[in-house]
C-alpha cells in the first residue's frame, strides 16, 4: 500500500492545515478565535511576499508559526495512533507527534502554491454539553465556484482552543491517517514508524 496518501483535492487539503483555529484566551469564543485566524493566514497567502521567490521561505515560515501555535500535534497524534498510543515511551510519543508534525506541514505548505483568493464562509457550529469540544462548519470557497465543506474540531485544552482534527468532505484527517498508522504497527515498531514517517516528511521539501 502507498504510504500516508490523501485523498482530497490538493488546495483542500493544503488550506487545511493553514486555516485552523487561533489560540484562544478566556474570552473568545472557537468561531471568533477561528474566524481570526483564518483571516491572518489568508492575508499571508495572498501578500505578493508568498509569490516572490527571495521571500516566500519567510513567509511559509510565518504560516508555520501559525499552525504550530494552534494545531495540538500530540493530540492529534495520539488519536491517529490510537490504542497503540500508550505502549509508546514517551520519548517515542514526542518524536512520533514532531514528526507528524513535519509530514503534515511539509505536504501541506507545498501545496499553497495554489492559492488564488479562495475564501472561506462560516455555516454552523456544534457543541457537546459542556462547550468543551466544538466542531466549526465551514465552507472553502474556490475560485472556480465549487465548494468544498470543511470541518475543524477543537477542544479547551490548558485555557486555549486547539485544533484536533479536520473533515474535507466529511472526511477526517485523524481517520485517514489512523487507518494508515495502524496497518504499519500491526507488523512494525513505533520507532520504524517514526522513521518511516521522517523519511516521508522530507519528500515534499526535496522536489
Amino acid at each position: 500500500m502507498r504510504l500516508f496518501t490523501w485523498i482530497l483535492p490538493s488546495l483542500a487539503a493544503a488550506l487545511l492545515i493553514v486555516c485552523l483555529a487561533g489560540p484562544a484566551q478566556a474570552a473568545p469564543s472557537s468561531r471568533q478565535v477561528l474566524e481570526g485566524t483564518i483571516d491572518h493566514v489568508l492575508q499571508l497567502l495572498a501578500d505578493p511576499a508568498f509569490k516572490n521567490p527571495a521571500t516566500t521561505a519567510a513567509q511559509r515560515a510565518r504560516i508555520e508559526t501559525e499552525v504550530r501555535k494552534v494545531f495540538d500535534f500530540e493530540e492529534f497524534s495520539a488519536r491517529t495512533a490510537g490504542q497503540r498510543w500508550r505502549s509508546f515511551t514517551r520519548d517515542q510519543q514526542q518524536r512520533f507527534a514532531e514528526a507528524f508534525a513535519q509530514l503534515l506541514i511539509s505536504t501541506y505548505l507545498g501545496q499553497l502554491k495554489d492559492y488564488n483568493g479562495e475564501k472561506v464562509s462560516y455555516v454552523s457550529e456544534r457543541a457537546n454539553q459542556r462547550g468543551t469540544r466544538v466542531e466549526q462548519l465551514t465552507n472553502l470557497n474556490l475560485s472556480d465556484g465549487r465548494t468544498i465543506p470543511v470541518a475543524y474540531r477543537m477542544m479547551a485544552k490548558n485555557g486555549s482552543w486547539v485544533v484536533y482534527d479536520v473533515l474535507v468532505e466529511g472526511v477526517s484527517l485523524v481517520k485517514n491517517y489512523r487507518t494508515q498508522f495502524q496497518d504499519i504497527l500491526a507488523t512494525a515498531s513505533p520507532d520504524d514508524l517514526i522513521a518511516r514517517i521522517e523519511q516521508k516528511a522530507k519528500e515534499p521539501k526535496s522536489k
